[in-house]
């Protein structure tokens, strides 16, 4: 039976594509900063593991806790929605710590036994953000455009061992908390020459007339990306991604 660990499982995308594998008839490795038994079906094919993608201790831990597996979905992740005159260097190093650096750290982890195997399969969750830039997300659209190029490259290096490594780019998803998680680290996000224009795109943002992603799209996407073969470098999930990677408008 195959075994994925997921990280970022206690809401939105991770908690879905948790929900999927379990489903399925996989061994699922659930981590979360805080971890919660509530949030998923009781089943002996689960654990949940305590797991800080920038705490190296942590990922030590957690990868010893999971035991062998099959996938790895870097997932885990944080949003900041900000003018980049107002974010603080502080703020934008916290994002790049754990959008970029945590998914390469968790990465890492992991090589070692998928390449002594010379089987195994990395996918990370990223945004279609890096397609087609959004304004007030220079920040965000840096630290997942990093994750694409990254995963690009370490494929390349990963394939005479068997090993893959595949994207997975999410549209907008306003049913999920990136715009409670954002929110958090805008502060002064919006100095006063922005505040105008800030509030538009706020508005836009969360915005559900037009094409969304859904959380179950993204979850379909990551098991193709963890199961198909055949399956390519980057998978849009949801109708407005698969547009904009269509060329199109969503």
């Amino acid at each position: 039976m195959h075994t994925v660990l997921i990280t970022g499982c206690s809401s939105g995308f991770g908690l879905d594509t948790a929900t999927l594998f379990l489903e399925r008839g996989w061994n699922v490795v659930a981590t979360m900063r805080t971890p919660r038994t509530d949030l998923l079906p009781a089943s002996e094919r689960l654990k949940i593991v305590a797991l800080d993608v920038v705490d190296p201790a942590s990922i030590q831990a957690a990868i010893e806790a999971a035991g062998p597996i099959d996938v790895l979905v870097n997932n885990a992740g944080i949003g900041v929605l900000a003018a980049l005159e107002g974010t603080s260097m502080d703020t934008a190093r916290e994002v790049f710590e754990t959008n970029t650096l945590g998914t390469i750290a968790m990465t890492q982890a992991v090589l070692p036994q998928f390449r002594a195997r010379r089987a195994g399969t990395i996918v990370n969750v990223t945004s279609t953000v890096t397609l087609a830039s959004l304004p007030l997300l220079s920040v965000y659209t840096g630290s997942k455009a990093a994750v694409n190029a990254f995963t690009e490259s370490l494929a390349l290096e990963l394939a005479p061992f068997g090993v893959k490594a595949r994207l997975v780019l999410p549209g907008r998803a306003p049913g999920t908390r990136f715009g409670e998680n954002a929110r958090t680290r805008m502060g002064s996000a919006f100095p006063e020459p922005y505040a105008a224009y800030a509030k538009g795109v706020l508005a836009a943002v969360q915005d559900t007339t037009t094409p969304i992603t859904q959380g179950q799209d993204v979850a379909e996407a990551v098991w193709r990306a963890a199961t198909d073969p055949q399956a390519p470098m980057r998978i849009p999930a949801g109708a407005d991604a698969v547009a904009l990677a269509a060329g199109g408008q969503p």
